[in-house]
């Protein structure tokens, strides 16, 4: 188990709604500086974890880039945590159109871990006040509705569906 692993006597678990996130200074790719409390100075935060070399994280992506773009012109943020090289992170997203941020998590992943993640993807939403509302560990269709939704009402657009009706997408997909 990856816990005894690492040196730990507790299983790992990533954090639950009503936590308070733990903070962070990562940088992008292109080596801009973010940080968790100024991203929360603008307003509710989808902070997504990932490496390119998952399945899941490549299945969910495009959907979270659909989630910026209905939001983009919002005091919203999504932003990704890649777990994998800047170069390697770079074509990630230009491959799958990613067009938010996409921090790297540093050496030893003290981001991940301080989240407690145990699978990629995992995903919170994060309101204003640093506390998590939601969190999703592998793709969850009805939980990022419930983020798109929460996001749409925040900022008083009408609450649509993420998922277009045409679409056959499968209710959940383990990370």
């Amino acid at each position: 188990m990856l816990s005894r692993l690492i040196g730990l006597e507790e299983p790992l678990a990533h954090l639950e709604s009503g936590t308070l996130a733990p903070g962070f200074s990562l940088k992008t790719y292109t080596g801009t500086q973010h940080q968790l409390a100024t991203l929360l100075d603008k307003g509710p935060v989808v902070l997504a974890f990932f490496k390119i070399s998952c399945p899941v994280c490549q299945f969910t992506f495009p959907f979270l880039q659909r989630m910026h773009e209905r939001l983009s012109y919002k005091p919203v943020s999504i932003v990704g945590v890649s777990q994998d090289e800047a170069r390697d992170t770079k074509e990630f997203c230009e491959e799958l159109g990613v067009s938010f941020p996409a921090l790297l998590d540093e050496s030893g992943y003290p981001v991940s871990n301080a989240y407690g993640l145990t699978h990629v993807p995992t995903v919170f939403l994060i309101e204003p006040d640093g506390k998590i509302k939601l969190e999703c560990a592998g793709f969850d269709k009805v939980a990022l509705e419930k983020m798109t939704a929460e996001l749409e009402s925040w900022v008083k657009l009408p609450v649509k569906p993420l998922f277009r009706p045409d679409e056959v997408i499968p209710t959940y997909k383990p990370g």
